[in-house]
């Protein structure tokens, strides 16, 4: 062959030659992106609709079977099926791999909505998704009280306020969501009984809650010399002031909220709940932005760690419970080793049968 020809009668050009593509190898390497997975579109689009207080029955016959028929005359599809629970519609439809993930999303949409005032008005907006595998959970940090003095509030006050932002901040952070938080919540607690003698309703009392507790913009006031922006300022400030708003008024009296309602400033109700080694904790699950490297994103979260280490509160422990770049690292290591091990058999079998 030619190449052969050039490079025995000029060994220095083909040395150079050589040492140019172990250059460009070793400047690529660096730069080579690195995932667990490779970056695929499965085109499955997922359909949720909310119908509060419905059983499974009938959220099957007033909601999932008709976004099925609706859904069904789209081009493509390869499966569709569908799971009606207590309150909840999911329908799950799977195209053919050579169709467009974005297409079909929007098509799907497209069925959904064209049926959407055929439903009842109690159900809600349809929540439209595609499936992507990189959108789960690469980093999970668990905030534990190790003293036991700490409440489910308290950290979730302080995992929203601090940790949750500094970890948003670290480059290649999509999202970072609070599992297992409790949030402080006022709470209203009707009185029936006054509501009946007083002949006051629910959405009486839900009116006057909202009316007098909001931050409204009216406009501004102009004149020569300048221009001042006019704002009602009737939020409330603390739990004691929701007692004396006027609900209503009866015989010339104002009605005020404490005598048909109990207020308390506590916890909200409990919707989700995370365990770590059986003991209750506040965790905070990270997911990366599409296309970026998942060993550099976790690098970055653990110096975030590190420099929020200094302002955790006494007796709060921070776990890290999920860390997706261990085995992409393993695994790169291996490939590393394997590199090694393939170019020095070579070069050992060049040298035994050219004797030289």
């Amino acid at each position: 062959m030619w190449f052969t020809r050039v490079s025995i009668g000029n060994p220095v050009l083909a040395t150079m030659v050589m040492l140019a593509f172990v250059v460009l190898g070793l400047f690529s390497y660096q730069r080579l992106a690195v995932d667990q997975f490779p970056n695929v579109d499965f085109p499955t689009v997922v359909v949720v609709m909310d119908y509060p207080g419905a059983s499974p029955e009938i959220v099957e016959s007033e909601v999932t079977k008709k976004i099925e028929e609706a859904v069904n005359t789209v081009a493509g599809i390869n499966s569709l099926y569908s799971r009606s629970y207590e309150g909840t519609s999911v329908v799950i439809v799977e195209f053919n791999l050579d169709v467009d993930g974005r297409k079909a999303a929007d098509d799907v949409r497209e069925k959904v909505s064209l049926i959407r005032p055929m439903l009842r008005d109690e159900v809600k907006e349809p929540r439209i998704s595609r499936f992507d595998p990189q959108s789960v959970p690469i980093f999970n940090v668990a905030l534990i009280s190790t003293d036991g003095k700490k409440s489910a509030q308290e950290l979730t006050t302080w995992a929203t306020q601090v940790l949750q932002k500094r970890l948003e901040n670290v480059r290649g952070v999509g999202s970072v969501s609070v599992v297992g938080g409790i949030e402080r919540e006022i709470n209203l607690y009707l009185k029936p009984a006054a509501l009946d003698a007083l002949g006051i309703t629910v959405d009486q009392v839900v009116a006057a809650v909202k009316s007098e507790n909001q931050e409204l913009p009216m406009g501004s006031i102009r004149s020569a010399e300048q221009e001042r922006v006019v704002q009602i300022n009737a939020r409330l400030k603390r739990p004691e002031d929701f007692r004396d708003i006027v609900v209503a008024r009866r015989g010339g009296q104002a009605v005020k909220l404490w005598q048909v309602a109990d207020v308390t400033d506590g916890p909200q109700e409990l919707e989700t709940l995370a365990l770590y080694n059986g003991q209750r904790t506040v965790l905070l699950s990270v997911q990366k932005s599409q296309g970026e490297n998942t060993i550099a994103v976790v690098d970055g979260l653990q110096q975030a760690l590190k420099d929020a280490a200094p302002v955790t509160p006494p007796g709060v422990k921070i776990e890290v419970n999920r860390d997706n770049s261990r085995s992409i690292r393993v695994a790169v290591a291996n490939v590393k080793r394997t590199l090694f091990e393939g170019a020095a058999l070579t070069i050992l079998i060049v040298f035994l049968f050219l004797n030289s």
